[in-house]
């Protein structure tokens, strides 16, 4: 809708009323006989709008002090203005409006009648002095003004034809200042001020002197032109932009923006409290980009550098938790067991307790996954009040992951023990480095290499990264590693490391891992509570023992979380209850169970012996198969066996040929039969040097017809003179009889020493052999008439620390489906 007002006459300056609407406007100062559109769209502009059309058309218009202030309040307004009438308006789809106005008179602001719903006040209307007979004076600033305007149109300045009319024909001075003032582009503050002068011969000598100085800025500008127009190309455009920025703000006094971002990397450097040898580069740094242009590709090198320096936690450290009681408490809140690794860490403490500065720990966790090697890290971190930062190393191949690229590649950074310091925000956090033993090497270095002076207590007090170039002080991180085996780390690198094996869970621990905290976190995260569930223990037993078979307990989780949806959705149907979960209706929950025992044999079989393995996921138990028949002396091994695995079943077949005789065995059988071994199941690979005794045990078992005692499993190596021959991972093995419900076991003689560091509680049950030679496997395992009386271990008594006892052994034997075994 248009509301055209122009055929009204315009109020004279005498019927200018003493109190008129306000109009507050932003962007631009409006001077007397002034006439442009103002677009409107604040609640009380309009407001101010509709009153002045009620009334006479005439409304006060001033300039806010700060153009983003969206409500003005008194302060925010400029006290001089303009009184000005509206000649048309236009309602506009988007609900502004836009207002044709003539500035009438110069007016100041007397006092505020009221601000709601629009600004009303009360005004003191300002005439200007009447035209006397131009004096020398007059005719000479006129002239000046008349001829500065001239001089900026001639270097460049941009005005309207009509409005140079307009000057030309001009005398007045007031006027004149006004005219020429609203059409050069000034700044509001600057413009604001020319108005707010009321004498016209000093308003246009202020005028003036605008004028001069952007004839100044203009020709400045032509000169930065001239002296960049024989070099600039496209490279350079912005460049030449820049420098006429820069120029036009130091002719106006503005502030400098490369003098105040190296003032603030001074600052930073200073207060980062760098070492002295840092500090200098960094001010060696600072002055070359202080002397370099802003905008070049090098200074953005340096800058990203100076970045770089200050953001490294050169002095910023963790305070210590030194009370070994709450450490204690923390550790053994979030971790179940691993006794072994909490009193590492609580040993650290005391000696930091003593010793305010020692060098930081280098810990490597071995284990199978799922045991808890990550989570221990942050729980060591929060035990000793430490940040906590981790990286992955597996895959890594390219030293620079490491040490960082040099500066002088595209896109260099600085490596990840550098970054992950800028994360942590000190220079002593817990730093885990985990999948050690996966890191790769190619043409691009070898990270491994790379470690050894970040994990070398000796070296990593100055522990010099590419992009840096300058030493930082590792000493004070506690550095610790994890990994699920030892051989594949460089063995300088090995031995930098205070290794921490640790091993699978038996279904005891699993038990309690589960119920302290598996299932509570499992229902925080899908939303239930006790009140809607009930997981039996001997529900929580069968799924550790019928769905799953791993040495850690991320399947147990990932089997306990299955349990949880389906009871969540059943409540998000609106089923609301407690669900009872027991061995009854377990697979109603989790199907078929994946790990069924078999049935007890009937009876010893004869050629069938149980072997002890460790693999990746801790132990196993296998089966070796042996049987004669009809041939020519050939042996065939079968089940996928490695190379070691075969040499000790040509082993084991030479020291039973060399034993005919004492075991009673036909010597001619060896070259009128074939003998076949076979591991059991054949498509999974097996390898390592502790199943001599096993396979040697099953060939005497199948050539002499005496049966293997079907509740007892073995491992160790055997020579060709019989000697059994020492072996790892025994606590693997331990768990794996135990899973399997085997009670007896055969070990090495010189590995009776390695039950010490079992804990007691899996050893309950379980009854050991240890033997030195094959006579004593042989003895023990086969079952013979007329026997000797067998070796036995035994265990402490928990009921009196004098006594000793001997361990019964329990239940039946679970065969199990062995994943990649390898026995240490």
């Amino acid at each position: 809708m248009i509301d055209d007002t122009s055929d009204l006459s315009t109020p004279s300056i005498d019927q200018i009323p003493a109190e008129l609407p306000l109009l507050p406007v932003r962007d631009i100062v409006i001077f007397p006989y002034m006439v442009l559109p103002l677009f409107v769209g604040r609640d009380l502009s309009i407001k101010a709008i509709e009153a002045a059309l009620a009334s006479n058309r005439l409304l006060f218009l001033t300039t806010q002090k700060n153009q983003e202030t969206e409500q003005p309040e008194s302060g925010d307004l400029h006290r001089m203005g303009t009184v000005g009438v509206i000649m048309r308006m236009l309602k506009l789809p988007d609900e502004r409006i836009k207002i044709l106005v003539q500035g009438l008179a110069k007016a100041r602001i007397q006092d505020f009648i009221q601000s709601d719903p629009y600004f009303s006040v009360q005004i003191e209307t300002i005439p200007e002095p009447s035209t006397v007979i131009p004096s020398l004076e007059h005719e000479a600033i006129v002239r000046s003004a008349r001829e500065g305007l001239e001089k900026l149109l001639s270097i460049g300045k941009v005005i309207m034809p009509d409005v140079l009319t307009v000057i030309e024909n001009l005398d007045d001075p007031g006027r004149l200042a006004d005219i020429i003032a609203s059409n050069l582009g000034l700044k509001i503050d600057l413009t604001q001020e020319v108005l707010e002068i009321e004498d016209p011969l000093v308003r246009l000598k202020r005028v003036n002197e605008i004028l001069s100085q952007e004839q100044d800025v203009l020709a400045m500008q032509h000169k930065i032109q001239a002296d960049a127009k024989g070099e600039m190309d496209k490279s350079q455009r912005e460049y030449f932009l820049r420098e006429q920025l820069k120029a036009i703000q130091k002719e106006l006094g503005d502030f400098d923006d490369r003098a105040e971002e190296v003032e603030e990397f001074r600052g930073r450097i200073q207060e980062s409290q760098m070492p002295e040898k840092v500090l200098k580069e960094a001010e060696k740094q600072l002055k070359r980009l202080e002397k370099m242009h802003q905008d070049s590709a090098e200074a953005g090198t340096i800058r990203t550098y100076l970045e770089w320096l200050v953001d490294v936690p050169w002095s910023k450290r963790s305070t210590d938790n030194l009370d070994i009681s709450q450490a204690s408490k923390v550790l053994h809140e979030d971790h179940y067991d691993l006794e072994r690794v909490k009193e590492r860490i609580l040993e650290y403490l005391a000696v930091r307790k003593l010793k305010a500065k020692m060098k930081g720990p280098i810990l490597c966790f071995v284990g199978p996954p799922g045991v808890g090697k990550t989570s221990l890290g942050k729980s060591i971190a929060r035990a000793l009040g430490r940040e906590f930062v981790r990286i992955s190393l597996g895959g890594t191949r390219d030293e620079a992951e490491i040490r960082g690229h040099r500066r002088t590649y595209v896109g260099a950074l600085p490596g990840r023990i550098i970054q992950g310091l800028k994360q942590a925000g000190t220079i002593n956090p817990v730093f885990m480095l985990d999948e050690v033993d996966k890191i790769g090497t190619d043409f691009r270095g070898d990270p491994s290499a790379a470690l050894l002076e970040v994990l070398d207590p000796e070296q990593n007090n100055a522990f010099v990264d590419h992009y840096l170039g300058v030493p930082v002080d590792l000493s004070d991180v506690m550095f610790i590693t994890t990994a699920n085996l030892t051989d594949p780390i460089l063995s300088a690198l090995r031995d930098r490391m205070e290794i921490i094996g640790i091993p699978g869970y038996s279904e005891e621990e699993k038990f309690g891992i589960a119920q302290r905290y598996l299932i509570p976190r499992q229902l925080e995260e899908h939303g239930i509570t006790d009140e809607h569930i009930h997981l039996t223990d001997t529900c929580v037993t069968q799924i550790i023992s019928h769905y799953t078979r791993e040495a850690g307990v991320r399947n147990l989780e990932r089997e306990l979380a299955k349990v949880m949806r389906k009871i969540a959705k059943c409540i998000a149907e609106g089923h609301i209850k407690q669900y009872r979960v027991s061995p009854k209706n377990l697979q109603k929950y989790l199907g078929v169970p994946k790990f069924v025992p078999e049935q007890e044999q009937a009876k010893d079989e004869v050629g069938v012996s149980t072997g002890l393995a460790w693999t990746e996921t801790g132990g196993d138990v296998l089966y070796v198969e042996a049987s004669a028949s009809k041939g020519k002396g050939l042996l065939t091994l079968t089940g996928h066996l490695g190379d070691v695995m075969k040499e000790s079943a040509h082993a084991a077949l030479s020291y039973i040929r060399s034993q005919a005789n004492q075991l009673g065995i036909d010597t001619n059988l060896f070259s009128k039969q074939d003998i076949h071994i076979h591991v059991p199941a054949g498509a999974i690979p097996k390898d390592g040097p502790s199943a001599g005794i096993t396979i040697a045990t099953a060939l005497a078992s199948c050539l002499t017809q005496a049966p293997v005692k079907r509740d007892i499993a073995m491992t160790g190596e055997v020579t060709l003179r019989g000697h059994v021959l020492p072996i790892g991972g025994l606590k693997e093995k331990v768990l794996a009889a135990k899973r399997a419900n085997i009670p007896s076991l055969i070990i090495p003689q010189r590995n009776q020493k390695d039950l010490e560091d079992i804990p007691k509680h899996l050893l309950r049950g379980l009854k050991f052999v240890f033997a030195e030679t094959m006579s004593d496997v042989l003895k023990s395992a086969l079952r013979p008439k007329g026997r000797p009386r067998l070796k036995t271990a035994t265990i402490p008594s928990r009921a009196s620390s004098g006594g000793r006892k001997k361990v019964a052994a329990p239940v039946t034997r679970v065969s199990v489906r062995q994943k990649r075994t390898k026995a240490s």
